[in-house]
Parts: structure tokens; sequence; C-alpha cells
């Protein structure tokens, strides 16, 4: 997903895959009688908007409708929607927003977004929930009920979040909530393979967006960065032979197998975010007694730091070009993403204190949503990297608690929606401002 340098926000920190960065220090702690902290100041508004009347009506509504909210969540997840191939389920999204009586519009990649206006003087608020999975069509996506827990390819990532963003339009409408900002609910195409669709949305929408959250992730922790992925496919050409003519002739396979040890000698520098670096797919030859004319690998490249992905990718390929050159035979880079990095957690350290970051953890807090040691990372990978690349306040939150993501195995706890969507909701009105 090529976001041009001109409008990359400077910074990015990584995740090593399974690892999770550690922001520096806790929240500091308040001395009696010293000035509040963001944080205090940001409990004390979600507080104090979670009090009126019009807010805790559109809880009561959340709470006699649970059971409503996952019998659709079950029935967004059984309609299929791998990435390009999102139509049915926005034409279901289309219809539930629009009996809100929001004008919605379907743009031509297939984004489906609504604007509830408010009555000015607050910021632009905008959910993104994508709506694709990573699941080809003839999926069986048939959802079974055990207890608390529903089972489906795609019940958790990402049809519980299209199925909260719902639910938060239906109560603030049903409950007539006034905020100061706009609220806009946009359910994106194509996350899955690159944020495509959330990046064509920017692009192209006339909305000038001032706080961006993205309903995407677990309960575990808030994100507020944004990890790049460069995905690269190096191919190794030649003019082939037959095993028998084959001795000292070029040979692609063997630049290749050289390439690929040679990247794995590359030490990740310590105290730059990190990174991580992964060949996922080798292909080439037809035949067994012959040289293949055409082999190649892949290479998934990841950071949250920009200098270093950039300069990781560069080394990368002068380790292919310097095989190819000694085994005598020609090469070629073929780019399919490139997601940019948002920043290391240095970058983005006026980020971790804005308050949409401050606000979100409060929200949590307020439900009583437990979050990890480290409450937000400087790290991301969804539609909200976007965001955080051109440098609007950001962040991606939980739509439940599940495990599984992207297997058949896939599963989510039904009870654990209804607290993600209340916080999710609470956060929104909080940053737009209710109007009582």
């Amino acid at each position: 997903m090529p976001v041009t340098a001109s409008r990359t926000v400077v910074a990015c920190l990584l995740l090593t895959l399974a690892t999770v960065l550690v922001p520096p220090g806790a929240r500091a702690q308040q001395a009696p009688g010293t000035a509040s902290s963001p944080a205090d100041s940001a409990a004390a508004r979600v507080s104090a908007t979670a009090s009126l009347a019009s807010v805790k009506a559109a809880m009561e509504w959340l709470d006699s409708n649970e059971q409503s909210q996952i019998a659709e969540w079950i029935r967004i997840t059984e309609i299929p929607a791998p990435s390009g191939f999102e139509q049915r389920r926005a034409e279901y999204v289309k219809g539930e927003l629009e009996k809100l009586g929001l004008t919605v519009a379907v743009d031509s990649i297939g984004n489906v977004t609504a604007v509830r206006k408010g009555t000015g003087g607050g910021p632009v608020l905008v959910f993104a929930a994508h709506m694709d999975t990573v699941h080809p069509e003839d999926t069986d996506v048939r959802v079974r009920r055990s207890g608390d827990t529903l089972h489906a390819p795609g019940i958790f990532d990402n049809s519980a979040s299209v199925a909260n963003m719902l639910a938060i339009a239906r109560a603030l409408h049903k409950s007539n909530v006034r905020t100061r900002g706009d609220i806009v609910y946009v359910a994106t195409v194509q996350e899955e393979i690159g944020l495509r669709g959330m990046e064509y949305w920017f692009n192209n929408t006339d909305i000038k967006t001032d706080l961006l959250v993205s309903l995407d992730g677990g309960l575990s922790s808030v994100a507020y960065g944004a990890l790049g992925i460069y995905w690269t496919r190096y191919v190794f050409t030649g003019p082939g032979s037959h095993t028998n003519a084959s001795a000292g002739k070029p040979h692609p396979v063997r630049a290749l197998s050289d390439a690929v040890r040679d990247i794995y000698t590359i030490e990740i520098p310590y105290g730059q975010g990190g990174a991580v670096y992964n060949v996922g797919m080798l292909r080439g030859g037809k035949i067994f007694n012959a040289i293949p004319e055409e082999v190649s690998f892949t290479m998934d490249l990841r950071s949250v730091n920009p200098v270093l992905l950039d300069s990781l990718d560069r080394e990368i390929e002068q380790r292919v070009a310097r095989a190819a050159d000694t085994h005598g035979v020609g090469w070629r880079k073929e780019v399919e993403l490139r997601n940019r990095a948002g920043g290391t957690e240095e970058m983005l350290a006026d980020r971790r204190t804005h308050p949409l970051v401050e606000t979100t953890i409060a929200a949590h807090e307020h439900f009583g949503i437990r979050l990890g040691p480290v409450p937000a990372v400087a790290t991301g990978s969804t539609d909200g990297n976007i965001g955080v690349v051109l440098g609007i306040p950001t962040v991606a939150i939980g739509r439940g608690r599940g495990t599984g993501s992207h297997t058949l195995a896939e599963r989510a706890l039904a009870s654990s929606v209804l607290p993600a969507t209340k916080m999710a909701m609470l956060l929104a009105v909080t940053m737009t401002g209710v109007v009582q």
C-alpha cells in the first residue's frame, strides 16, 4: 500500500511479530495537590460523559439488545467476504445504516461510508471496521455455538467489529445522543491484503478526519502506531539446461540458495525499534531433470521504524544482486506490498500522550476491561496504520476476546463484545462531545 513519502510521518516502531514493545515507563503518579495528569483528565471526561442521561440511555439500549447484536454478528459471519469479494456483506451493512436515516455511500472499491452529523464545533471521528476475511469464498462459515463460545472462520477477525459498529450506530440513534463532532462509520474492504480499502478511502474522500478509531484486534492493549510491512518477490533467471549438460552452467537455484542463506545472516540493529523478516514461499522448476529457467522467493519484512525498514530492504536487495552476479544469472525485484511504518516509541512520544490515547485507556478502565502491563503500544497492523502514517491521531481497539484468527479454528466469546462495544461508543462520544 504505497503512501507517498511526503505524507509519511517520519516515525515507526516494531514488535517482532509475537513480541510487544514496552513503552518507556508507566504513567506517572500524581502527587496530592499537583495539577491533574492527562490520564486523570481523560478519566474525568469519560466519567462525566458516561453520567449524561442520553449516554446512559444508549448504554441501556446496548444492554437490552445484546442478544440481537450477537445474532447479527452470527449473521454477518455467515456472509462470505474474502478480500475483494465483500459485496454481499457491504450490501447488508449499507442497508442497516440506511434504516437509521443515514445517507450511505459505496465507493468504487466497495467501502461503505455513512456520516452521523454533529451539531458543530467538535472533531470528526471515524470508525473503521474492515468487512473482509482471509478465508476463500467456499469456506464453511456456518457458526457453531458452544456455551459462550462462537466457532467459525472469520467470527473474530473481523465480523465482530462490523457488528459492534452497527450496534453503536443504532444505540446513538435510538437514544438520540447528539454530539458536536461528526461520527463517521466506514466499513472497509481489502484490509487483509494490504489495507487497500482504507488507503483508497483516504485518497478519495472529501471527509476531513480529525480522529481515527480502527475496530480491530483483541482487548489486551490499545495500539497507536503502525507496523510497516514490505512484501517482495525476488526472481532469478537463467537459460536452463538438461541435467546431463548442466555442469558449470549458470544455475538460478544455486543463486537463490546463496541469497537466502546470506540474508538470514543479517543482524537487526539493537535499539531501533526492531524488525523481523521471513522467506515464506519458494517457487520454480517444472521437471526433475533440468536446471529451471526461473525460480523465486518471497520476503516478508516488518518494522515500526521507517528508516530501518528501508535500510533492511536495501540490504536484502544488495545480497540478492550479489548472489545473482556470483552465479551469472539474472534477477528482478517484484514489489507486492508497501505498508509504511508509523514510527518507534520515541518517534511517537507525542502520540502516546494524545487525548485520544488517554481517553481510550480511560474508557477501558471505566468498564473494568483489563489491559495488559503495557496498556498502549506504538505498533499496530490494522486499517489504523493508514491514519498513523498520515499523521492523524489514531487508535486500534479490541472488538472482544477471541483466538485462532486466520484459521479454521477461529473462535470468540459472545459475552465479550458488549463491553467492547460500550467502550468504543463511550470513547467516540467523549471525544466528539455530547450536547445536553
